[in-house]
Protein backbone atom coordinates (compact mmCIF):
# COMPACT_ATOMS: atom_id res chain seq x y z
CA UNK A 1 0.00 0.00 0.00
CA UNK A 2 2.89 2.71 1.05
CA UNK A 3 4.85 1.96 -1.72
CA UNK A 4 1.52 2.39 -3.96
CA UNK A 5 1.33 6.01 -1.98
CA UNK A 6 4.67 7.07 -3.07
CA UNK A 7 4.28 5.68 -6.41
CA UNK A 8 1.68 8.09 -6.82
CA UNK A 9 3.81 10.75 -5.29
CA UNK A 10 6.67 10.43 -7.61
CA UNK A 11 3.73 10.93 -10.46
CA UNK A 12 2.87 14.11 -9.10
CA UNK A 13 6.00 15.25 -8.95
CA UNK A 14 7.23 14.10 -12.55
CA UNK A 15 3.66 15.92 -13.72
CA UNK A 16 5.10 18.88 -12.05
CA UNK A 17 7.94 18.83 -13.96
CA UNK A 18 6.07 17.81 -17.26
CA UNK A 19 4.17 21.07 -16.99
CA UNK A 20 6.94 23.48 -16.17
CA UNK A 21 8.57 22.16 -19.20
CA UNK A 22 5.15 22.73 -21.08
CA UNK A 23 4.84 26.26 -19.49
CA UNK A 24 8.92 27.13 -20.48
CA UNK A 25 7.57 26.34 -23.93
CA UNK A 26 4.93 28.40 -24.28
CA UNK A 27 6.57 31.17 -22.58
CA UNK A 28 9.51 31.06 -25.96
CA UNK A 29 6.84 30.64 -28.52
CA UNK A 30 4.78 33.64 -26.83
CA UNK A 31 7.88 35.51 -27.03
CA UNK A 32 8.62 34.33 -30.65
CA UNK A 33 5.47 35.22 -31.89
CA UNK A 34 5.37 38.30 -29.92
CA UNK A 35 8.68 39.27 -31.65
CA UNK A 36 7.79 38.48 -35.06
CA UNK A 37 4.59 39.41 -35.38
CA UNK A 38 4.30 35.13 -35.65
CA UNK A 39 0.25 34.56 -35.89
CA UNK A 40 1.22 30.65 -36.34
CA UNK A 41 3.11 30.79 -33.29
CA UNK A 42 0.69 32.74 -31.95
CA UNK A 43 -2.19 30.12 -32.49
CA UNK A 44 -0.41 27.20 -31.02
CA UNK A 45 0.52 28.98 -27.52
CA UNK A 46 -3.27 29.54 -27.86
CA UNK A 47 -4.25 25.93 -28.49
CA UNK A 48 -1.98 24.21 -26.17
CA UNK A 49 -2.83 25.62 -23.23
CA UNK A 50 -5.64 23.36 -22.91
CA UNK A 51 -3.16 20.94 -22.47
CA UNK A 52 -1.21 23.03 -19.70
CA UNK A 53 -4.96 22.92 -17.88
CA UNK A 54 -5.04 19.12 -18.06
CA UNK A 55 -1.98 18.27 -16.38
CA UNK A 56 -3.00 20.59 -13.34
CA UNK A 57 -6.21 18.85 -12.97
CA UNK A 58 -4.57 15.42 -13.33
CA UNK A 59 -2.10 16.74 -10.52
CA UNK A 60 -5.11 18.01 -8.59
CA UNK A 61 -7.18 14.72 -8.70
CA UNK A 62 -4.03 12.68 -7.96
CA UNK A 63 -3.60 15.11 -4.90
CA UNK A 64 -7.10 14.94 -3.54
CA UNK A 65 -7.11 11.71 -4.02
CA UNK A 66 -4.43 11.17 -1.76
CA UNK A 67 -5.66 12.91 0.83
CA UNK A 68 -8.55 11.44 0.90
CA UNK A 69 -7.31 8.17 0.96
CA UNK A 70 -4.09 8.06 2.57
CA UNK A 71 -4.50 10.67 4.88
CA UNK A 72 -0.33 11.22 4.82
CA UNK A 73 1.36 13.46 7.43
CA UNK A 74 4.72 14.68 7.70
CA UNK A 75 6.81 14.82 4.38
CA UNK A 76 4.18 13.24 2.94
CA UNK A 77 1.59 15.83 3.69
CA UNK A 78 4.05 18.28 2.82
CA UNK A 79 4.79 17.38 -0.86
CA UNK A 80 0.81 16.67 -1.63
CA UNK A 81 0.18 20.70 -0.18
CA UNK A 82 3.03 21.95 -1.94
CA UNK A 83 2.35 20.57 -5.07
CA UNK A 84 -1.36 21.82 -5.24
CA UNK A 85 0.02 24.79 -4.48
CA UNK A 86 3.34 24.59 -7.05
CA UNK A 87 0.72 23.56 -9.65
CA UNK A 88 -1.72 26.90 -9.01
CA UNK A 89 1.71 28.96 -9.98
CA UNK A 90 2.67 26.63 -12.72
CA UNK A 91 -0.73 27.26 -14.14
CA UNK A 92 -1.27 30.67 -14.32
CA UNK A 93 2.59 30.78 -15.96
CA UNK A 94 1.01 29.01 -18.58
CA UNK A 95 -1.91 31.41 -18.96
CA UNK A 96 0.72 34.32 -18.57
CA UNK A 97 2.11 32.99 -21.89
CA UNK A 98 -1.02 32.71 -23.55
CA UNK A 99 -2.01 36.53 -22.84
CA UNK A 100 1.17 37.47 -24.58
CA UNK A 101 0.13 35.20 -27.65
CA UNK A 102 -3.17 36.75 -27.30
CA UNK A 103 -1.88 40.61 -27.80
CA UNK A 104 0.68 39.00 -30.47
CA UNK A 105 -2.54 37.78 -32.52
CA UNK A 106 -4.13 40.78 -31.80
CA UNK A 107 -1.99 43.02 -33.44
CA UNK A 108 -0.90 40.89 -35.95
CA UNK A 109 -0.39 41.97 -38.88
CA UNK A 110 1.54 44.25 -37.14
CA UNK A 111 3.84 43.89 -34.35
CA UNK A 112 2.63 44.52 -30.98
CA UNK A 113 6.42 45.97 -30.17
CA UNK A 114 7.52 49.29 -31.31
CA UNK A 115 11.25 49.61 -32.08
CA UNK A 116 12.35 51.41 -28.84
CA UNK A 117 11.20 48.81 -26.87
CA UNK A 118 12.03 45.46 -28.47
CA UNK A 119 15.34 45.29 -26.68
CA UNK A 120 13.44 45.21 -23.25
CA UNK A 121 11.30 42.90 -24.50
CA UNK A 122 13.73 40.16 -25.78
CA UNK A 123 15.41 40.56 -22.33
CA UNK A 124 12.36 39.94 -20.72
CA UNK A 125 11.44 36.78 -22.49
CA UNK A 126 15.22 35.75 -21.59
CA UNK A 127 15.16 36.12 -17.88
CA UNK A 128 11.84 34.27 -18.30
CA UNK A 129 13.33 31.43 -19.67
CA UNK A 130 16.07 31.12 -17.74
CA UNK A 131 13.75 31.37 -14.54
CA UNK A 132 11.05 28.25 -15.80
CA UNK A 133 14.52 26.36 -16.76
CA UNK A 134 16.00 26.16 -12.80
CA UNK A 135 12.28 26.03 -12.07
CA UNK A 136 11.98 22.98 -13.69
CA UNK A 137 15.11 21.88 -11.85
CA UNK A 138 13.93 23.12 -8.87
CA UNK A 139 11.68 20.39 -8.71
CA UNK A 140 13.71 18.06 -10.31
CA UNK A 141 15.99 17.96 -7.52
CA UNK A 142 14.26 19.73 -5.04
CA UNK A 143 17.89 22.06 -4.95
CA UNK A 144 17.36 24.57 -2.59
CA UNK A 145 20.38 26.41 -3.61
CA UNK A 146 18.99 26.91 -6.86
CA UNK A 147 15.38 27.92 -5.53
CA UNK A 148 17.39 30.88 -4.07
CA UNK A 149 19.06 31.68 -7.04
CA UNK A 150 15.37 32.58 -8.35
CA UNK A 151 15.58 35.40 -6.08
CA UNK A 152 18.36 36.84 -8.06
CA UNK A 153 16.54 36.32 -11.47
CA UNK A 154 13.23 37.42 -10.49
CA UNK A 155 15.37 40.98 -9.09
CA UNK A 156 16.53 41.36 -12.87
CA UNK A 157 13.17 41.19 -14.44
CA UNK A 158 11.31 43.54 -11.75
CA UNK A 159 14.66 46.03 -13.06
CA UNK A 160 13.58 45.45 -16.73
CA UNK A 161 10.08 46.42 -15.72
CA UNK A 162 10.73 49.58 -14.10
CA UNK A 163 13.03 50.51 -16.99
CA UNK A 164 10.29 49.70 -19.69
CA UNK A 165 7.60 51.95 -17.71
CA UNK A 166 9.79 54.09 -17.24
CA UNK A 167 10.44 54.48 -21.05
CA UNK A 168 6.72 54.45 -21.50
CA UNK A 169 6.37 57.54 -18.87
CA UNK A 170 9.11 59.61 -20.19
CA UNK A 171 8.93 62.30 -23.31
CA UNK A 172 10.55 59.51 -26.01
CA UNK A 173 7.61 57.57 -25.92
CA UNK A 174 5.79 58.52 -29.23
CA UNK A 175 3.46 55.54 -30.36
CA UNK A 176 0.06 56.82 -28.72
CA UNK A 177 -2.16 55.34 -26.34
CA UNK A 178 -2.81 51.99 -27.73
CA UNK A 179 0.30 50.70 -27.50
CA UNK A 180 1.47 52.18 -24.45
CA UNK A 181 -1.51 50.25 -23.72
CA UNK A 182 -0.44 46.80 -24.57
CA UNK A 183 2.98 47.20 -23.54
CA UNK A 184 2.13 47.86 -19.85
CA UNK A 185 0.22 44.55 -20.09
CA UNK A 186 2.78 42.54 -21.60
CA UNK A 187 5.43 44.23 -19.24
CA UNK A 188 3.55 42.90 -16.20
CA UNK A 189 2.70 39.54 -17.71
CA UNK A 190 6.28 38.94 -17.47
CA UNK A 191 7.20 40.15 -14.27
CA UNK A 192 4.40 38.35 -12.90
CA UNK A 193 5.40 35.05 -14.61
CA UNK A 194 8.47 35.19 -12.82
CA UNK A 195 6.94 35.89 -9.43
CA UNK A 196 4.88 32.58 -9.51
CA UNK A 197 8.04 31.19 -10.78
CA UNK A 198 9.77 32.12 -7.64
CA UNK A 199 6.79 30.87 -5.52
CA UNK A 200 6.77 27.47 -6.92
CA UNK A 201 10.66 27.66 -5.43
CA UNK A 202 9.51 29.02 -2.56
CA UNK A 203 7.18 26.01 -2.30
CA UNK A 204 10.24 23.45 -2.85
CA UNK A 205 12.10 24.96 -0.12
CA UNK A 206 9.25 24.52 2.65
CA UNK A 207 8.75 20.62 1.25
CA UNK A 208 12.21 20.18 1.96
CA UNK A 209 12.70 22.54 5.09
CA UNK A 210 9.08 22.29 6.56
CA UNK A 211 9.91 26.03 7.15
CA UNK A 212 7.62 28.62 4.80
CA UNK A 213 10.04 31.00 2.75
CA UNK A 214 9.36 34.42 3.64
CA UNK A 215 6.67 35.65 0.69
CA UNK A 216 7.56 38.75 -1.47
CA UNK A 217 4.76 41.42 -1.52
CA UNK A 218 4.85 41.12 -5.51
CA UNK A 219 3.56 37.41 -4.77
CA UNK A 220 1.18 38.46 -1.72
CA UNK A 221 -0.56 40.65 -4.40
CA UNK A 222 -1.02 37.90 -6.68
CA UNK A 223 -4.73 37.35 -5.65
CA UNK A 224 -5.79 40.77 -6.55
CA UNK A 225 -4.00 40.57 -9.68
CA UNK A 226 -5.42 37.02 -10.96
CA UNK A 227 -8.79 38.62 -10.96
CA UNK A 228 -7.27 41.46 -13.34
CA UNK A 229 -6.22 39.02 -15.71
CA UNK A 230 -2.80 38.64 -15.06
Amino acid sequence: MRETFHGELDQIGRTLVEMSEAVGVAMSDATSALLDADLSLAEKVISEDAAVDRLRDDIEARAFDLLARQQPVAVDLRTVVTSLKAVADLERMGDLALHIAKVARMRYPASAVPDDVRGTIREMGAVALSIVDKTRQVLEGQDISLAEQLEREDDAMDALHRRLFAHLLSGEWTHGMEPAIDITLIGRYYERYADHAVSVARQVIFLVTGEPAPMSTAINNGATETALGV
